[in-house]
């Protein structure tokens, strides 16, 4: 039966009626009950070689902080963790003449306590404080911020225990072509582009080369991802993605994987779509780089009947088998956006693994059973 009521008015209210009742819950110290069978970790500790596939998800400092099942179900699970906002320039920058650190923070004895590999999700990219894209900024003072801003999120992470990745870009390319400034849209737009291009064929935005030289002297030991958030099948954009890190890498800068916003809608799996995820972490391994779905949801927009999760779970599945067939030739790693329905983005779509009571749904067992069935030792 299709739970989605018939006016769009009316389902917006139940919504967000069910996400509030759901977030007051949550707040109690109550916790819930585990799911059936082995957590993901431990499945991913016996199953798999040591540091070859990592499973995890994000959350925000919020969640971490004031929800004890939120942050129960959040270390029983996973092994390799990503915090949502919290490392990101428009959260340690919000104010373009202070640092706020205390978000990120918060992290710092989380990881070690669960025995966690931390991802900094802090990109240079068009998540950015609101003040940077402000159109009178100039581009020298956006290459300042840029500088800055990366050098002190090393200095103060760069060497914390199990912080070992870092997306270093994100969202660079749009539709097979640059992600521009676009002036006047403080929405949807990328205001390092402003800093200018090189001369090389591809016209490459110098913001890019110079997030990852920066980085390379602030976090030494750290692993650098070039973050995307179209799905394979966009090769335009992919493409030029590729002829980015093969310039990168000819300026000696240093590119340890690529990452995947996998947010897709139930069904997404289509064998042309399948084929073309088999392709791409197959170039990545071919590169020497990690590959890592980054960002997994999956939307039910037609509703949460039986069907459409079981479709969900599905789609799930498929993305997670993908990654495993491949550990052979590099590291994999899947990352799921979400840890519960009731908090999130776009959780009007109930992309989660776990419903709104932190129940598991059917793509977690989906995503159990993957698992289970893939063994290396």
């Amino acid at each position: 039966m299709n739970m989605r009521p018939p006016n769009p008015s009316v389902a917006v209210s139940l919504l967000a009626f069910v996400v509030l009742a759901a977030t007051c819950c949550l707040g109690q110290d109550s916790v819930a009950p585990a799911p059936k069978g082995k957590r993901l970790r431990q499945i991913v500790k016996e199953n798999f070689k040591e540091d070859s596939v990592l499973v995890g998800a994000a959350i925000g400092s919020g969640l971490l902080r004031k929800n004890p099942t939120g942050r129960t179900v959040f270390g029983r699970e996973f092994s390799y963790v990503t915090p949502e906002n919290d490392f990101k320039h428009m959260t340690i920058r919000a104010d373009p003449n202070a640092w706020q650190w205390s978000q990120a923070d918060a992290w710092v004895d989380h990881v070690v306590e669960n025995r966690q590999v931390l991802r900094m999700h802090g990109p240079i990219g068009p998540q950015c404080s609101r003040w940077a894209k402000d159109d009178a900024r100039t581009a020298r003072e956006l290459e300042s911020e840029l500088k800055v801003f990366i050098k002190e999120l090393g200095a103060r992470y760069g060497r914390q225990r199990n912080f070992r990745y870092y997306d270093v870009v994100n969202e660079t390319v749009f539709r097979g072509k640059w992600h521009t400034d676009k002036p006047g849209d403080r929405e949807w737009e990328c205001p390092w582009f402003k800093i200018g291009q090189d001369s090389d064929p591809q016209r490459t935005p110098l913001f890019i080369a110079m997030a990852f030289e920066v980085a390379g002297r602030s976090m030494p030991g750290v692993r650098f991802i070039y973050n995307q958030d179209e799905g394979p099948e966009r090769t335009d954009s992919w493409d030029l993605i590729k002829k980015t890190i093969a310039y990168l890498r000819q300026k000696n800068l240093r590119v340890d994987g690529i990452g995947w916003q996998a947010h897709v809608d139930a069904g997404w799996e289509t064998p042309e779509h399948m084929r073309e995820l088999r392709n791409l972490i197959a170039w990545a391994h071919a590169q020497k780089l990690e590959f890592h779905v980054t960002e997994a949801s999956v939307f039910l927009k037609r509703g949460a009947s039986e069907e459409q999760l079981k479709a969900q779970a599905k789609t799930y599945a498929a993305i997670l088998r993908a990654l495993l067939e491949k550990r052979g030739t590099g590291v994999v790693a899947w990352n799921t956006w979400h840890v519960t329905d009731a908090i999130g983005w776009h959780v009007e779509w109930l992309p989660s693994i776990f419903d709104a009571q932190f129940r598991p749904k059917p793509a977690y067992y989906a995503v159990q059973e993957v698992l289970l069935s893939q063994k290396d030792r």
